[in-house]
């Protein structure tokens, strides 16, 4: 039995809405996905533990901070250069203020420059895996650990790299209400008592 052209006509143009509506929602995880495993667009690995191997090469290490914008928070690099040997593991902190009168929850995104240096630029733990509650006037440290890959001394395009900059963009995240109040209630207990 054939089809009539409308239905025909319509049916092609379901199946192209579905299909861009599908890529249009799998892009976003794809493109995170291609930039961890190649390091395109600043973006770093994830590791376990350290690197087996510690080579007598130094390579520069720059922290940057940011935050979006009205986000209340003050956010700061607590060093702003180290060098270390390739390979080494290295311990870098960074320290957020939240100077309101309410809990606040933020979460940090991240990347390094050059981008060719992404993919060998590795963290081994760092605050912004997860999201970072501050209660009011409370001040935290926030460790990052890492190491930069051996690998990039033999790289095309990355053993050219000197300095390596890690930057880190704070964003307010809302979190449920219930969460929210809670904290708000916690602290206005803390209050009373103290």
């Amino acid at each position: 039995m054939a089809m009539d052209p409308k239905t025909k006509t319509l049916t092609k143009l379901v199946a192209v809405g579905v299909t861009m509506g599908a890529l249009a929602w799998a892009s976003v995880p794809l493109y995170d996905w291609f930039c961890r495993v190649t390091g395109y667009g600043g973006a770093t690995d994830v590791a376990e533990t350290g690197s087996d191997e510690i080579l007598d090469q130094t390579i520069k290490i720059r922290f940057d901070a940011s935050k979006e914008r009205d986000f209340p928070w003050e956010f700061r690099p607590m060093q702003r250069e180290m060098e270390i040997r390739i390979g080494e593991t290295g311990l870098a902190f960074y320290e957020a203020y939240n100077p309101t009168d309410k809990p606040i929850a933020g979460t940090a995104s991240y990347n390094v420059t050059p981008f060719e240096a992404g993919g060998f630029f590795s963290k081994i733990a760092c605050f912004c895996f997860e999201e970072q509650i501050l209660q009011p006037g409370e001040r935290v440290e926030m460790p990052v650990t890492f190491f930069v890959e051996p690998e990039i001394v033999t790289d095309r395009d990355a053993k050219y790299t000197h300095t390596i900059t890690l930057s880190y963009t704070f964003y307010q995240i809302d979190l449920p209400e219930e969460t929210q109040a809670a904290l708000e209630t916690e602290d206005a207990t803390e209050k009373t008592v103290n």
